[in-house]
């Protein structure tokens, strides 16, 4: 399998943590590619139209994107329930993948309003918008820790990516101060071999 990835995005580090998690990476070629919303990398255009990574192809030939269906395909391929569950429990983790990647997503257009966009053209309200469903999120997910448990399956994992984008990118947030109890399980996984060989730097 090939995977086209950036180490910077946390989209990316999901899928990677995935693969490390289902002990892939011997089967896994992690290709890190440059990408732009201004300018398109015309390398990857070639493999998926829309020039977004996280990009898998299957051994088979077949192309998958975006995030949440690549880190499916891994699980349902080589996961066996391992990290998303069968029954209710699996509603719970796609709902928490779901809600992690709306996080994302509003971090990542911040990132790109404030590196990408000329500072003329900025628009400050607009970033105060995405803020307020991070820190939504954010919230949701420190009254939630309680039912975590001790595993670490796919909704844990995009928690992960969160806290380690927002780390990365966003380090003056200081989340940690309003979320104490998802600062604390943070705490207690972010050592593991799959995040800390996947870390943004």
């Amino acid at each position: 399998m090939r995977l086209w990835h950036n180490p910077a995005s946390p989209f990316a580090r999901k899928v990677r943590v995935v693969a490390r998690e289902l002990h892939l990476t011997q089967a896994l070629e992690e290709i890190s590619v440059l990408v732009s919303p201004v300018n398109p990398n015309q390398t990857l255009a070639k493999v998926n139209p829309l020039v977004k990574i996280p990009t898998l192809q299957t051994d088979d030939g077949v192309v998958l994107y975006d995030s949440s269906v690549i880190c499916e395909y891994l699980e349902h391929t080589y996961g066996q329930h391992h990290l998303i569950p069968n029954g209710a429990q699996r509603w719970q983790t796609l709902r928490l993948q779901s809600l992690c990647d709306g996080v994302l997503d509003a971090a990542v257009l911040c990132r790109y309003e404030l590196a990408v966009r000329p500072e003329a053209y900025r628009w400050d309200a607009w970033v105060e918008g995405q803020f307020f469903k991070i820190n939504n999120g954010l919230t949701v997910l420190n009254q939630s820790v309680s039912d975590f448990g001790e595993s670490f399956q796919l909704g844990h994992i995009s928690v992960a990516c969160v806290l380690g984008y927002l780390d990365f990118r966003f380090a003056d947030h200081a989340w940690r101060e309003k979320q104490p109890a998802l600062a604390k399980w943070y705490e207690t996984i972010k050592g593991r071999d799959s995040l800390t060989s996947t870390l943004p730097s």
